[in-house]
């Protein structure tokens, strides 16, 4: 298992800086449309814009 940690650690230590700053924004982009989908859930009343200000605020402030 570890070993295969160190492969991981490896891969990604090799990525140029662009390569990295796409998987990030690919990352955040993920984890915006995983709390729309959430927020929609728990809120189906809202409409997108209410739903879009919310998720905004809640990475803007770090909030869950």
């Amino acid at each position: 298992m570890r070993r295969d940690n160190n492969l991981e650690k490896n891969r990604f230590k090799n990525f140029s800086a662009e390569k990295k700053l796409d998987l990030s924004i690919q990352l955040r982009n993920s984890a915006f449309e995983l709390k729309k989908a959430a927020l929609k859930e728990f809120h189906p009343s809202w409409s997108d814009g209410k739903v879009n200000e919310e998720v905004r605020k809640i990475f803007l402030y770090a909030r869950t």
